[in-house]
């Protein structure tokens, strides 16, 4: 049976049901009318950043435990998360023959570190939350080296790569704010605790203005490929989610870790993947991080719905996290 309706299940469905629509109703925008929106190509890192503080804002040290405790699923969750889905990136866009510069876009998507929506979609699939948080903590602080390795890797046979210049974005982008809301938290508990309601809606907030100005800037390459770079969203997600889990079932997890690494796997931090893609590429390469944003969403909010009406049989590894008390902002 499910378990009755709480505030905590109201805010997390709310994240993952009116969120992707705002930022669906912000692309229209933008899209119908990309004039004021299309010279605002310097407000994406500082966006970015925001957002990366926010996340900083929601972990804590102790998060960081279950590593140290069971080490195997992250290692194991993380491993596909940056093993799978650059290279599933790659082959989508060889199977559609895409552009190299929207081929581009949609490795350096698979490239990215994990969103931190899925912390919530987990929450609601009655997944190990505890692992969600700590996949998530785990590759966004790895992506200063590998996405930029990978990108290099895997995108080098399309365009150049400047990886060098892309990690040093990243380490600003990601990791400083990051660990100065790491900090921050750590300092002043009571104040953030106070802030963490907001955190969402600034979120969603930064998201929407990212997506609203890179649809502006290429407003006219999504009227001319729009369906090719939705179909290449679905099946790179699609691929994400199942190879997650069948990651997480060869590896005998249980089946709550399993929903975990699907979804950890399946939902990219594509607000960075569209940045980075439009800053070092081309702006109609931030085009599949843009569409992901909306797509990963829609995506998680299902899988949760049809997973929480199934019981987990086995219990989750790490009951003694008090994860679920604190669910990070989407």
């Amino acid at each position: 049976m499910p378990d009755a309706p709480n505030s905590r299940d109201a805010g997390a469905r709310l994240a993952v049901t009116v969120f992707p629509l705002l930022i669906l109703a912000g692309g229209a925008v933008a899209f119908l009318a990309p004039t004021p929106f299309a010279e605002g190509a310097f407000l994406i890192n500082p966006l970015l950043m925001v957002i990366m503080f926010g996340m900083g804002l929601t972990l804590s040290f102790p998060d960081f435990a279950l590593l140290a405790r069971h080490p195997g699923p992250v290692l194991i969750g993380v491993g596909a998360q940056y093993g799978l889905m650059p290279v599933l990136g790659w082959a989508v866009a060889s199977i559609l023959g895409l552009d190299p510069v929207l081929a581009a876009g949609v490795i350096l998507l698979g490239c990215a570190p994990g969103g931190t929506a899925s912390n919530v979609v987990a929450y609601l699939a009655r997944g190990d939350v505890a692992l969600s948080v700590a996949m998530t903590s785990v590759s966004t602080l790895l992506a200063p080296l590998l996405t930029p390795l990978l990108t290099w890797w895997l995108v080098g046979s399309y365009l150049p790569v400047a990886a060098g210049d892309m990690a040093y974005s990243i380490v600003q982008i990601v990791l400083v704010p990051v660990l100065a809301g790491l900090l921050l938290r750590t300092l002043f508990p009571r104040l953030v605790e106070a802030a963490l309601p907001a955190l969402p809606w600034v979120s969603v907030a930064a998201i929407a203005l990212v997506v609203m100005v890179i649809v502006a800037r290429s407003a006219e390459a999504i009227a001319a490929a729009g369906l090719v770079i939705l179909a290449a969203v679905v099946l790179h997600n699609a691929a994400g989610l199942a190879a997650g889990y069948l990651v997480g079932r060869a590896c005998r997890l249980p089946v709550a870790s399993r929903r975990t690494v699907a979804l950890e796997v399946g939902m990219q931090n594509s607000g960075l993947a569209a940045g980075l893609a439009g800053q070092y590429f081309a702006p109609e390469a931030a085009l599949p991080g843009a569409v992901f944003s909306v797509w990963h969403n829609v995506t998680g909010s299902i899988m949760a719905a049809v997973w929480r009406r199934r019981a987990v049989p086995a219990a989750r590894l790490a009951a003694d996290e008090p994860a679920d008390e604190r669910l990070p902002a989407p």
